[in-house]
């Protein structure tokens, strides 16, 4: 099983969702890390090659950026709430730039 590593400010950013998003986007990651695919996902190509977003709906919309392509591990690049119908620019540009910091991985 790959391990998951947490870019930036990610981990605590899931560490302050509301307890049920919190716990559905553990079981969405384990998923991942188990090789199986997200119950709601959607490619992120904007961001990079192999980005994908968990959607998650529990008290709110949520949403867990991440890459699973790399063999060293599963990178969780970015984590928010969704407020609107469209992603934030900002959000997609904080993704983008923590996808670069990784990007060099074999």
């Amino acid at each position: 099983m790959k391990p998951i590593e947490f870019v930036g400010s990610s981990q605590d950013d899931i560490r302050n969702f509301p307890a049920e998003a919190r716990r559905a986007a553990g079981f969405e990651l384990n998923f991942v890390q188990m090789g199986l695919t997200p119950s709601d996902w959607k490619p992120m190509k904007t961001i990079g090659p192999g980005v994908m977003e968990i959607r998650i709906h529990k008290e709110g919309e949520w949403r867990v950026i991440y890459v699973a392509k790399f063999e060293k591990a599963i990178y969780v690049l970015h984590a928010f709430e969704k407020k609107t119908q469209k992603t934030r620019r900002a959000d997609i540009e904080l993704a983008q730039q923590r996808y670069k910091e990784i990007g060099n991985q074999p």
